[in-house]
């Protein structure tokens, strides 16, 4: 009996084998065939939708610029979506990791609806790892006749045991995912960044929300994140999902109905309600949003089928690494999974050593949703700290209270992946600084150069920096230290700190020290950059400058 077992035990061992061995000479010719009619963007007009009919003026005052908006508010983000297909009248093209079937999911995928409905023409393009068991949504959104919905490297079997034995004969060919993340509207406006689709990436999470970063763009580059859709949505990785899956005509009518009541519910109308009193969007309604204007931002991709072939001529990699490693006086990375490699490492360990202020903001054991990533990290901390980088981390999502959902307090995970070069140059994508966006997942970003867009390319630590173990910065104009500062060694805190606050372009006027006890930091930063120390017992959030404890007087007075 026990020969038994085990002969069958070897031969089921050596067929899964055969099977992983197999997938690298045959995956490519195991993935579904393409079957999908090419498409491209429609061409613009001059007045044809809300949206030309707003931005064309505006544009023909900026000519050759493109308008920038960076948006590291999570409910911002989501009325930057739910607005521009509001406003859409010729076409939505969609691009995302990850769309969970969710509150805010099927929101968005109503407001999609609701456009298609007025026919606009609407694109779909969606990673087959990151929907789960949504295969009758997306077929229900599909059935409508404006909308065309597909699927990244998708898996022949949807479900069950044959979907796993799926995975291992594939093995080699389904770990390369899109991880690209685009809304396109008309043509007009693209919303591009970090966030999926989802509540936690929208403020809208009860356990815990991302802390991320998006761009809106609208101008010329909005035509590069066009293309980038387009060479995607026609190439031999996007398949029908008409073609891979059937559901019931009943299913599809079951599916939109609650699609449609969800959109109506309690729930969705507490969010809009938020969304309505956002002092983001009453600008916007009010015309007094003030874009970045510039010629200096290009919307970059990984190729469609970046597995192939050793060129990576075209791979945002090497356009990132160029940035970082051309830096001058200051880097500053932001990535929540954060694994250099041995020759990122080095490089980062290089800038440091020819006097570059290098520091990097990541998640922490802790607070990391992927904890294998913070194996692959941690055996470069020594390294990169001896070297003179300064990392930061988060606190655990546990201990983060964000207070900042819209149904009550939450927990916060970093998940903004930015990055600032002296100032003025940098990045805001999908790409984390690991051997998977380098080399495996397909990754889009924004790069820009400009003075004008560093300021405010701080604001991904203003808005985590509650969270922060460490700080907060907030731009030019304020700077904020948390007690969590004094957890670390006060000297090399303070090295740390003036380090990262000599990374803004501009220092900030006002240094608010929120307990008494950060005073040797806020005296610290005076007496390097100059900048007045206030003190608060308040809230990171007031807005409260009075010196109001008494030790903080005192102090200030002996100085």
């Amino acid at each position: 009996m026990k020969k038994r077992v085990k002969k069958i035990i070897g031969w089921g061992l050596f067929t899964l084998l055969v099977m992983a061995v197999s997938s690298i000479f045959v995956a490519d010719h195991l993935l579904p065939p393409a079957s999908g009619r090419p498409s491209t963007a429609l061409p613009l007009a001059e007045a044809d939708t809300a949206l030309d009919r707003e931005l064309v003026p505006l544009l023909a005052r900026h000519p050759g610029q493109t308008g920038a908006i960076l948006l590291p508010d999570g409910i911002d983000a989501y009325a930057a979506r739910a607005i521009s297909a509001r406003q859409a009248g010729r076409s939505l093209d969609l691009q995302y990791y990850i769309w969970h079937d969710d509150l805010t999911g099927r929101m968005l995928a109503n407001e999609a609806w609701e456009a298609a409905e007025r026919g606009v023409r609407v694109r779909i393009l969606l990673d087959d790892v990151g929907i789960g068991n949504m295969d009758a949504t997306l077929l229900a959104m599909d059935s409508h006749e404006n909308i065309e919905l597909r699927v990244y490297n998708p898996f022949r079997n949807r479900t069950g045991v044959l979907r796993l034995l799926e995975m291992v004969q594939r093995a080699w060919g389904v770990n390369h995912r899109m991880h690209n993340k685009a809304w396109i509207g008309d043509g007009r406006v693209a919303v591009v960044g970090g966030r999926n689709i989802g509540v936690e990436y929208f403020s809208a999470a009860e356990e815990f929300n991302f802390h991320d970063l998006d761009i809106v763009l609208f101008g010329p580059a909005v035509a590069q994140a066009s293309t980038i859709f387009d060479d995607f949505w026609n190439s031999e990785a996007a398949i029908p999902i008409a073609a891979l899956n059937r559901k019931r005509p009943s299913t599809i009518r079951e599916v939109l109905a609650q699609i449609h009541e969800e959109a109506e519910s309690e729930e969705a109308r507490k969010f809009l309600d938020a969304m309505d009193v956002s002092p983001s969007v009453r600008r916007y309604f009010s015309r007094e949003l003030t874009p970045i204007w510039t010629e200096g931002v290009r919307v970059l991709s990984d190729p469609p089928i970046k597995w192939r072939g050793d060129d990576r001529e075209n791979w945002l990699v090497d356009h990132l690494m160029d940035q970082i490693t051309g830096a001058e006086r200051a880097a500053l990375l932001i990535s929540p999974y954060f694994v250099p490699g041995v020759d990122g490492a080095r490089g980062l360990v290089d800038l440091a050593g020819r006097g570059v202020n290098v520091s990097v903001v990541t998640n922490s054991l802790a607070a990391n949703d992927v904890v294998a990533v913070h194996g692959g990290y941690a055996r470069y901390r020594r390294e990169l700290l001896e070297a003179g980088v300064h990392l930061f981390e988060t606190r655990s999502r546990a201990e983060s209270q964000a207070a900042s959902s819209v149904f009550g307090s939450s927990g916060a995970s970093l998940h903004t992946k930015a990055v600032l070069i002296d100032g003025s140059r940098g990045f805001v994508g999908s790409f984390n600084l690991d051997p998977r966006s380098a080399n495996l997942n397909t990754e889009m970003g924004v790069l820009f150069d400009d003075p004008a867009l560093g300021p405010d390319h701080a604001l991904p630590v203003q808005q985590i920096g509650p969270r922060l173990r460490i700080l907060r910065l907030k731009g030019p104009s304020n700077a904020y230290l948390t007690k969590e500062a004094l957890e670390a060694e006060l000297p090399a805190l303070t090295d740390a700190f003036l380090d990262l606050l000599s990374c803004l372009p501009r220092k900030p006027d006002i240094l608010h020290c929120h307990f008494a006890d950060a005073a040797e930091l806020g005296l610290a930063a005076r007496a390097r950059f100059g900048i007045p120390v206030m003190y608060t017992p308040h809230s990171l959030a007031s807005d409260k400058l009075d010196c109001v404890q008494d030790d903080c007087r005192d102090r200030l007075r002996r100085e």
